[in-house]
């Protein structure tokens, strides 16, 4: 009878850890459902609910780019040209690429992602019910992790179990059937974590989702600001200057040299 005590345990482990994921994804879906409805999201905005801090500051580089008051060599690294950032985050930029006017662009980019300015976006967001506050996102992750482990421990003691001497009143294969139904738990849990939980782990809420989506439908034109859209929303690879491309292309590998 002792594997019946693993048994119990095994259900104990998968429910808990279940429970547990399932109020986390509650508490994160837990927002307005009117939140936004009459907010024009901004580019940096629009940056920020797509990607994140580091998608803001892509997006800076790119805009500053094009508007030749930062030039981005095809080498990875970045110059001013004009020292007058326009805005906090666009000093920020240029802050992080320092008093020489010089810098590779990755440790620029980690820098203006890390800056006050963007902090205040993502603050802001969070009050406005678009952005998923950080606990949501680390909380969820956690919890899915938990889930995961708990997947792990109920094959463990059903291993165990399996390995217990004879004398069991059940045949073997009946005694992992019943721990099947524990790790069955936890695998549609994780399942339904990855179709329904995994949109708000990002950077946007569902209402900050639904802005997004509207967003999206209008980008592909010729437009400057269109343009800017397509990368506040996809991220650099929608750059479409072959220069400029290979500048971001070339940050990753100059940061780990």
């Amino acid at each position: 009878m002792f594997w019946v005590l693993l048994l119990l345990l095994a259900w104990a482990v998968a429910g808990l850890a279940c429970t547990r994921l399932c109020l986390a994804a509650v508490h994160a879906a837990a927002v307005d459902v009117h939140a936004g409805r009459e907010h024009d999201l901004t580019l940096y905005e629009a940056a920020f609910l797509s990607g994140g801090p580091r998608r803001v500051a892509d997006l800076t580089l790119v805009s500053m780019a094009r508007q030749r008051r930062l030039l981005l060599a095809r080498t990875g690294w970045a110059t001013v040209v004009d020292p007058r950032g326009r805005d906090d985050i666009e000093r920020s930029v240029i802050g992080a690429i320092g008093p020489g006017g010089q810098s590779p662009i990755a440790p620029v980019r980690d820098a203006a992602a890390d800056a006050e300015a963007v902090g205040t976006l993502a603050e802001r967001l969070v009050r406005a019910g678009l952005a998923v506050p950080d606990g949501a996102r680390t909380g969820i992750a956690a919890e899915v992790q938990r889930v995961r482990l708990a997947a792990v421990a109920v094959l463990a003691l059903g291993g165990i179990a399996l390995l217990l001497p004879g004398g069991a009143e059940l045949p073997r294969h009946l005694v992992a059937l019943w721990f099947g139904l524990p790790l069955a738990l936890t695998l549609s849990c994780l399942a339904i974590a990855r179709v329904e939980v995994h949109p708000y782990s990002r950077w946007a809420s569902p209402a900050g989702q639904r802005l997004l989506g509207a967003l999206s439908r209008h980008t592909g034109g010729g437009d400057d600001r269109t343009y800017l859209t397509t990368v506040a929303v996809r991220g650099v690879r929608a750059v479409g200057e072959p220069d400029l491309r290979a500048a971001f292309e070339q940050r990753a590998s100059l940061w780990r040299d």
